[in-house]
């Protein structure tokens, strides 16, 4: 998987050096596909790279900072592939149904095909990380985009507050949108995402 370290929101610690970076989070990488996230150290990555600990160090902070790392850049490809599937909708009703779809099956592709990327994404998402934070809002917001459309063309009710409204969409969505919520929701794909996303619509009609 290649890693753009600038997508990363984890400054780095020292010279902005992308090759050293791109070597330590390769080297990560290997090592939580053999060992796991959790029982990876820093150390470990030092002895595999055959750098100090204390070099490492001087550009990413903690282990955490190199998690962070891989799972943002693993969460901007997810969501651009969300956004490219909503402004391909042909309107707001088609445009949440697109949403919903792709936020599921791209995440069930992304999490479960690769276990240590799940393995990150949900200590991402358990510990609150920055990447997932920023992740979730994004598609908050995109939430937020397709509701105003839907009520600026009358597809949608106005009545309740759009904050309001927002939120509970967000909510209902979130068996498919946070990975540790996912993996307890696999064996009720993809019917769930599909009942929940048509509850959503009507409780949305005008």
């Amino acid at each position: 998987m290649s890693i753009d370290p600038s997508s990363n929101s984890t400054p780095a610690r020292g010279p902005a050096d992308h090759v050293v970076r791109e070597q330590i989070i390769a080297a990560a990488n290997e090592h939580f596909a053999h060992y796991g996230y959790a029982k990876t150290t820093v150390s470990d990555l030092a002895r595999q790279i055959g750098f100090s600990k204390a070099y490492i160090y001087r550009f990413f902070e903690s282990k955490q900072a190199i998690g962070e790392a891989i799972c943002g850049n693993c969460l901007d490809g997810l969501y651009e592939r969300v956004r490219e599937a909503v402004d391909e909708g042909q309107d707001a009703t088609d445009k949440l149904r697109r949403f919903a779809k792709t936020v599921t099956a791209v995440g069930v592709e992304l999490f479960f095909q690769d276990r240590r990327i799940y393995e990150i994404a949900a200590n991402a998402s358990t510990e609150k990380w920055p990447p997932a934070r920023a992740y979730s809002e994004r598609l908050r917001l995109l939430i937020e985009e397709i509701v105003r459309h839907g009520r600026e063309s009358g597809e949608f009710e106005r009545k309740t507050p759009l904050d309001e409204t927002c939120r509970s969409i967000y909510y209902a969505f979130l068996p498919f949108t946070d990975p540790v919520c996912l993996e307890r929701s696999l064996d009720l794909l993809p019917d769930a995402q599909i009942e929940v996303t048509s509850l959503v619509l009507r409780s949305l009609a005008p």
